[in-house]
């Protein structure tokens, strides 16, 4: 295994693509056969591009050639099988005792890039037989991030289609009055204030170490100022109320941290019920506690909530807490991942809805036909290492077609058609194809043949002038006007074909549209049904009318 395996993966990946070798296609089945590499992912991505250039640079006689040398059982397309999943075991828990949650921040759906968090709580929940909660974090929020309404549901229907299990759901709206009491016995111990300083004085102060002049002032007085907030005597942004931690701390953010603040905004489950919110770290320094969490899951960016939740416990005296146990960040290449961003180009028109390929929302994966155990094999592999790791999309991918390949039937697809009339074709009727050439016994497609028939725009440039074969059919020299060779199966470029069928509409990860003629048993499929176009890739039919079948590319 390991890096030399690139070159006969990118001959494999020519033979079976008309001579041309994809490097992302490459990679992805490189990173899947050898799990370590993905820690190294940019140097393995930069062998492959080297190895798939020179590949390319092969005639096709040649490629196959050195394939059947080197490795000839990839000839058969053998699917590369998945190493162990196993994760470390959670810091001193008990079977059937472990209580974990999740704390989705309803601003949208969830998407890949929060996928480590959920599926790992997920897995462990499983695997010591506990408990999962899914607990809400719509506290407030800001203007610019705002809860959505519909947002709840989003996150609730992704977490489902990825086959999280959680017991219980709770909103944090629900548990304010809660929040309060704990806010009163906090100011009640002198070790938390309520601030007036404006956000300039602030700045100036937390520069000079300096200590806001509420900070000194008596218990009596900090409650009676908290009153007044929750009474609106306060308006937004006029009073804020910190917990006294090191002024003199090396990091200014965790000089004074607001526990809570005034919004009065419109909450979309509770109204104008309250204008006082805590902070995400009071609320969960209260839900931890109160709920009985003994495993915290949390990537290592948050390592000053496990700070202020334990400042927190320590000030109130709070003795049973969870583990905090952490995990590095998971990063794609060439992804952006922006809830707000994908939610301002929806409003504008510019994406289709959460389900556009292009914001990677589990809503959209689910729309591609990535299937759940391919998104969670994916995750998991990586465990609990605290490395922060970059890995391209196509790692997931290379998980995705281990599943789907068995199961995907294979059909003509021909983008952007020319019409092609063939001189000298024998009385053929029609021919037979594989549903699936690695599973005999699904049967055979028929495909109607005629002297006219459609190639893809871009086959057609590619080879005109020179002998290819329709696949499955004829051999021809191609042109407008083509002419009929024989019927042997030559060792030469293979081409999609159709004479007639149905219109498809193919959409593409990056929101662009492929538009061209399917073979007619293509009209027959179903709604979620994964097919493979032979020579473009697997796609998950999504919409299926007189008028046109669409289907959303997958990947290759």
């Amino acid at each position: 295994m390991g890096l030399d395996s690139a070159r006969k993966f990118a001959l494999q990946n020519a033979v079976l693509h008309g001579g041309k070798a994809e490097a992302k296609a490459v990679l992805g089945r490189l990173l899947a056969e050898d799990a370590s590499l993905r820690s190294r992912a940019s140097e393995a991505g930069a062998h492959v591009d080297r190895v798939v250039a020179d590949v390319n640079r092969l005639s096709s006689e040649a490629q196959r050639a050195e394939l059947v040398a080197i490795a000839p059982e990839l000839l058969e397309k053998a699917p590369v099988e998945a190493g162990p999943k196993e994760l470390p075991p959670l810091p001193s828990a008990v079977d059937g005792k472990v209580v974990l949650r999740l704390a989705p921040y309803p601003s949208g759906p969830l998407h890949i890039g929060n996928a480590r968090a959920f599926l790992l709580n997920d897995a462990y929940a499983k695997r010591y037989h506990g408990r999962l909660l899914l607990v809400f974090d719509d506290t407030i929020g800001s203007e610019e991030k705002p809860l959505l309404p519909e947002a709840f549901d989003q996150v609730r229907e992704g977490l489902e289609w990825a086959g999280v299990e959680f017991q219980e759901v709770l909103y944090k709206s629900d548990r304010i009055p809660l929040h309060y009491e704990w806010a009163e016995k906090l100011l009640a111990t002198g070790e938390a204030y309520v601030d007036e300083c404006d956000a300039e004085t602030l700045r100036k102060n937390r520069e000079a170490r300096k200590a806001c002049v509420h900070r000194t002032q008596d218990v009596d007085e900090t409650i009676a100022m908290w009153k007044a907030m929750l009474s609106g005597e306060y308006r937004e942004g006029e009073a804020v109320v910190r917990l006294k931690t090191d002024m003199a701390d090396p990091n200014p953010a965790f000089r004074d941290r607001v526990l809570f603040r005034i919004a009065e905004r419109e909450h979309p489950r509770v109204g104008s019920r309250y204008r006082v919110w805590p902070m995400l770290e009071f609320s969960w320094a209260v839900d931890d506690a109160l709920l009985g969490i003994t495993h915290v899951l949390r990537g290592k960016d948050l390592v000053m909530e496990d700070l202020m939740e334990t400042r927190i416990w320590d000030d109130l005296g709070i003795e049973r807490r969870p583990a905090f146990v952490h995990f590095g960040i998971l990063r794609f290449k060439d992804i952006e991942l922006s809830k707000s961003t994908y939610r301002k180009m929806i409003a504008e028109g510019r994406l289709t809805g959460i389900d556009d390929p292009r914001t990677w929302s589990l809503q959209s994966l689910r729309r591609r036909g990535i299937r759940p155990a391919a998104l969670r094999d994916f995750v998991l592999s990586f465990g609990l290492s605290l490395n922060d790791i970059e890995v391209p999309v196509e790692t997931l991918y290379a998980e995705n077609r281990r599943r789907i390949d068995k199961e995907a039937n294979r059909y003509f697809f021909v983008p952007d058609p020319v019409a092609v009339e063939i001189a000298g074709l024998p009385p053929i009727e029609r021919v037979k194809a594989p549903l699936h050439p690695e599973v005999p016994g699904r049967g055979d497609r028929e495909i109607p043949v005629g002297p006219k028939v459609h190639v893809a725009k871009e086959d057609f440039s590619k080879f005109r002038g020179k002998e290819v074969r329709l696949k499955d059919f004829c051999n021809v020299m191609l042109d407008h006007r083509a002419t009929f060779v024989s019927l042997e199966n030559k060792d030469i470029p293979k081409i999609q074909w159709v004479t007639h069928g149905v219109n498809v509409h193919l959409v593409l990860p990056d929101g662009s549209e492929s538009r061209g003629l399917g073979e007619p048993l293509v009209a027959s499929l179903k709604v979620d049904d994964v097919v493979q176009f032979e020579r473009i890739g697997f796609a998950r039919i999504d919409h299926v009318s007189k008028a046109e079948v669409r289907a959303f590319f997958a990947h290759r």
